[in-house]
């Protein structure tokens, strides 16, 4: 294990009337529990949720969302012209960028996020690219600000003046694609206050922090926007010239993980159990997985449940024949997509404490 220190797996946590685990209660932040991954798409009341502000109250009949900056024709769309238009519906696997932050050692601030910070949805709303092709969007547009009307002071140092409004931009070569949605439903209801109401984005695969919830503003900009959230919060350290530069997350990167057993789990020895979990990843597809019951020492290919879909989690089983000697054994699940990319086996300090992607050990004891 990093570090060769015990991962410390909060059991006090506390549960929400839902089934969700709480780490934040205001502004609510709630994990998934990870274990029960039966189905493919996660029901909207087990989707974890993640929240920079207190959700705002919006009114279904007075919203409006706005869509100008760097376009020819600014125009503003009520919730009703929206739901008129051609609709598009999409599976698509949103990960919050500091999932599986408690494995990492020693232990780093934020929210103690362990693998349920992800979840499968099927999302049907508008594609942006549409939107933006109405508004007339500009030659020299290179970013698309999204604008949410959650508002408040970020914790983190350095602090913005005044009170600030939850923001992303998307580089124009992602908006226009015609995966990327402004939704309004989420596996076949509306959505929900939690999960966005009335609108959000769904940016497929990008980190969640780019699917802004409760959306009001569409803002093409022609320089890059350096907002707080893109330069203080969710950013990490690339080389430019060889100096060290920030740089806003983006696409989320290659990862597995394993659902069951959990952390700590005593399994019976000589008897075969089922290692399951999923794998998942931002651009490309997730087209192998292997899983280690020895540490990393050995690898054996494991069967995925779920056909490939871009943007969306496979789910993977294997079976494992217990050993007869009794003792700790660490379970590493390492993910391999269709460019060869293998998932890393350590975290890159370059991202801080985000990003956590590399072969996550689940120590198990087998014991009678």
């Amino acid at each position: 294990m990093e570090g060769s220190k015990k991962l410390h797996i909060d059991h006090a946590a506390q549960w929400s009337s839902a089934g969700l685990t709480i780490r934040q209660k205001e502004p609510k932040n709630l994990e998934a529990p990870f274990d029960p991954i039966d189905s493919y798409l996660t029901p909207t009341e087990l989707f974890y949720i993640r929240s920079h502000f207190p959700t705002p109250t919006l009114d279904q009949a007075s919203y409006q969302l706005r869509i100008d900056g760097a376009v020819r024709r600014p125009l503003t769309l009520s919730y009703a012209e929206l739901r008129s238009m051609p609709s598009e519906t999409r599976v698509v696997t949103l990960e919050c960028a500091g999932n599986s932050r408690v494995f990492l050692v020693p232990q780093v601030p934020g929210a103690q996020w362990e693998l349920g910070a992800v979840s499968n949805a099927e999302w049907t709303g508008v594609p942006l690219r549409a939107l933006l092709e109405r508004a007339g969007l500009a030659d020299n547009a290179c970013e698309i600000v999204l604008e949410g009307a959650d508002r408040g002071t970020p914790k983190d140092e350095p602090l913005p003046p005044d009170p600030i409004s939850y923001a992303w931009s998307v580089p124009r070569a992602k908006a226009i694609q015609p995966e990327v949605l402004i939704a309004y439903q989420m596996n076949g209801r509306d959505l929900s206050p939690d999960h966005g109401f009335p609108v959000r984005a769904i940016v497929p695969g990008h980190y969640g922090m780019a699917s802004v919830k409760w959306l009001t503003r569409i803002q093409a900009v022609c320089e890059p926007f350096r907002g707080y959230w893109l330069t203080s919060d969710y950013a990490y350290w690339a080389s430019m010239d060889g100096k060290p530069v920030r740089h806003p997350l983006g696409e989320m990167k290659l990862k597995s993980e394993i659902a069951r057993p959990h952390v700590y789990e005593t399994l019976a020895p000589n008897l075969t159990y089922t290692v399951s979990g999923a794998a998942w990843s931002g651009e490309t597809d997730v087209t192998e997985i292997a899983v280690s019951t020895d540490g990393g020492r050995t690898w054996a290919e494991a069967e995925f449940l779920d056909p490939v879909r871009r943007h969306a989690w496979r789910r993977w089983k294997f079976d494992w024949l217990t050993p007869k000697e009794t003792g700790p054994y660490t379970l590493l699940a390492r993910a391999k997509d269709a460019s060869g990319l293998v998932q890393p086996d350590k975290h890159d300090k370059n991202y801080g404490v985000y990003v956590i992607n590399h072969s996550l050990p689940i120590e198990v004891f087998v014991d009678d």
